[in-house]
C-alpha cells in the first residue's frame, strides 16, 4: 500500500491509522514532491504534473502495483495517475480534496482564486500550516507530527506548494474530462462537515467515476487524525476484498 501525505501535513498525518493498517498490508509512505520534507520543482506542483511523477515513485521503490491511499492533494493527482497509468493501480483511496475547482471554500477558495501569492509573502510557512491544522483538527494534535508540520512549510514552503492547489482551476477541468474512463475502482473518504473540501465533491466523483463509493465520517478536514479508527478500518476492508465489489 502507498500512502501520500496531504496539505500541510507529511507522512506523518498517518501516524495514527499506522499501527492498524501496518498489522494487515506492507505499508509505505510519501511525501509528494513538494510536500512534507520533499523537494519540489516546479513542473510537478500541479495535479497533471504529479500524476506524471507518481510511477517515478513507483518505479523508485521497486513498486509494480499498489493499493494508493492519497487523501488531500493525493485526490486528484491520484485519479489523474489511474487514468493515464491503470496497471500501475490496483484499488485508489481519496478523499478531503477539491474535484471541482467551484466547490473550494474557506482558505483553500482564497489561495487559489488570490491574484497573486503576495499576501505570503514574508510570513513563515510553518504558521500558515499550524494555524490550520490547530484550528481545524478535532483530536488533540501529537507534539512530533506538528513540529514535523511546522518544518514541511517552514519559510516559503508553504507559499511554493500552494502552486499546486492554485493550477486546478486548469487541471480539474482535465480531470473531469477523465474520470468517466477510469476503470480503477476508487473509494472516497470525507470529512462530513469538511469546511475546506465539502461533500460535494464527493458526489462529482460518484456521478462521474465508473467504480467508487463513497464513506463520510463525522469530522473536519483531518479525517484519517480525527477519525482514525474508522479511516484505517475502512482501507483495511476495502483494500482485503472491499474494492472488488465497487
Amino acid at each position: 500500500m502507498l500512502l501520500t501525505s496531504p496539505w500541510p501535513e507529511s507522512v506523518l498525518a498517518f501516524h495514527r491509522i499506522w499501527p492498524f493498517i501496518s498489522e494487515r498490508a506492507d505499508v509505505v509512505a510519501v511525501d509528494l514532491p513538494g510536500f512534507g520534507a520533499s523537494e519540489g520543482r516546479h513542473d510537478v506542483l500541479s495535479p497533471t504534473g504529479m500524476a506524471r511523477f507518481i510511477p517515478r515513485i513507483l518505479n523508485a521503490l521497486n513498486l509494480s502495483r499498489v493499493h494508493a491511499v492519497g487523501p488531500d492533494i493525493g485526490t486528484s493527482a491520484l485519479l489523474l495517475s489511474a487514468s493515464q497509468y491503470p496497471e500501475r493501480f490496483e484499488s485508489l483511496v481519496v478523499g478531503s480534496g477539491a474535484t471541482d475547482v467551484a466547490t473550494a471554500a474557506g482558505r483553500l477558495k482564497d489561495i487559489i482564486s488570490a491574484p497573486s501569492t503576495s499576501a505570503f509573502e514574508g510570513v513563515d510557512g510553518a504558521e500558515l500550516a499550524l494555524g490550520a491544522v490547530k484550528r481545524m483538527m478535532r483530536t488533540a494534535p501529537d507534539l512530533r507530527a506538528l513540529q514535523d508540520y511546522a518544518a514541511s512549510s517552514a519559510g516559503r514552503r508553504f507559499v511554493e506548494a500552494a502552486a499546486y492547489v492554485r493550477a486546478y482551476p486548469t487541471d480539474l477541468p482535465e480531470l473531469h474530462k477523465v474520470l468517466p474512463s477510469i476503470r480503477t475502482p476508487v473509494l472516497g473518504i470525507w470529512g462530513s462537515e469538511d469546511p475546506l473540501v465539502p461533500p460535494i465533491n464527493a458526489e462529482i466523483l460518484s456521478e462521474l467515476l465508473p467504480h467508487t463509493r463513497s464513506l463520510f465520517l463525522e469530522s473536519s478536514h483531518f479525517v484519517w487524525e480525527d477519525q482514525a479508527e474508522a479511516y484505517a478500518a475502512a482501507v483495511i476492508d476495502w483494500i482485503e476484498g472491499g474494492y472488488r465489489s465497487a
